[in-house]
């Protein structure tokens, strides 16, 4: 079967909780820790609402793509459980293949707690569970052709899948946006296959940690954190690790990108009412993927397409709710 773009990753269940009993503390002295979210140690918190959604990085993609008018499918790990049925259920709605969906026995689906704060900024809880089992199947990519994989956060043998995605005959792009366990864990394993990555995709955090952690690039830089607070040296040291295009999401500064030849910036240009920040790096991430074959690989077109799917996500409760239909791209 053909389809425009796979995703691959995780699919959960949302919980979120809103609450105004929390204070954000600047912490800029940790260039990887800026901004804490705090309660009262032994407090009981009141929580003003509650809300249960879908989310998961391939599953937020998925059903972005799909509403984009993209022929989509899926690969994420679900439990045999309600709430595994919920999910595939979900993205069937949204018209996503979900052949590839793997039901894990024994296993509970993924869910995660977040917690809202001021300004609607959150914190995730994140349960892997059966994401954790994820696999890539053998005949995925025989029988099947695909324009682009799009690579979200992996847990479990991450490194097993990563290989299983980078050691085919590529005949796809692969648009990649890796997570926090592959950040922490693998920067040696990320730079190597940056190489054969059409486009990565990550927040300022996110990069400034991948940078951080290159002792051979900072060894040049006695003040470390100036150094990493420039987001054209972040564009470029990522760049040179070999991906074709790097965009970094930089929250209500925006978004910036850099292919080598030049640098993009896109600012928001009318900050959305913050209903609900969750999933909104996903709501971009896909935005401007499907925006490149949309555009015939504008960069700058497909960005706008980005920014304008963020800002309607954010705008409404949840990492799926908000997402632009097809006719968003006209």
């Amino acid at each position: 079967m053909n389809y425009d773009i796979i995703t691959i990753g995780g699919a959960v269940e949302d919980i979120t909780f809103y609450t105004d009993d929390g204070i954000v503390i600047d912490n800029k002295q940790d260039v990887l820790r800026q901004r804490l979210l705090a309660f009262e140690y032994g407090a009981k918190i009141r929580v003003r609402e509650a809300h249960t959604t879908f989310g998961g990085g391939a599953a937020n993609v998925a059903v972005s793509a799909s509403r984009l008018g993209l022929k989509t499918a899926c690969v994420c790990a679900v439990g045999d459980d309600a709430r595994g049925k919920s999910i595939i259920a979900n993205l069937a709605a949204h018209h996503v293949n979900t052949q590839f969906v793997q039901t894990v026995k024994g296993e509970m689906s993924g869910f995660s707690f977040l917690l809202v704060g001021p300004g609607n900024e959150h914190v995730i809880f994140s349960h892997r569970a059966a994401n954790t089992k994820l696999s890539i199947p053998a005949q995925l990519f025989k029988n099947n052709q695909t324009i682009w994989v799009y690579i979200t956060s992996l847990s479990g043998n991450w490194q097993k899948a990563l290989k299983a995605v980078f050691s085919r005959n590529q005949n796809f792009k692969i648009a990649w946006n890796p997570g926090g366990i592959q950040l922490r864990d693998g920067q040696r394993e990320i730079r190597q296959y940056l190489k054969y990555t059409e486009v990565i995709i990550m927040n300022e955090d996110e990069a400034t940690e991948l940078v951080a952690a290159d002792r051979k690039v900072m060894a040049g830089y006695k003040e470390s954190a100036r150094f990493l607070g420039e987001i054209k040296n972040l564009l470029s040291v990522i760049k040179s690790y070999g991906p074709e295009i790097v965009m970094i999401t930089r929250g209500k500064k925006g978004a910036d990108a850099y292919d080598g030849r030049k640098f993009y910036h896109l600012g928001i240009k009318h900050e959305s009412k913050r209903v609900d920040t969750t999933g909104v790096g996903d709501a971009f991430g896909s935005s401007f993927v499907c925006g490149l074959k949309l555009y015939n690989g504008d960069i700058a077109k497909a960005m706008e397409l980005g920014m304008r799917n963020a800002a309607s996500v954010i705008s409404k409760q949840g990492a799926q709710n908000g997402l632009l239909s097809g006719s968003a791209v006209k």
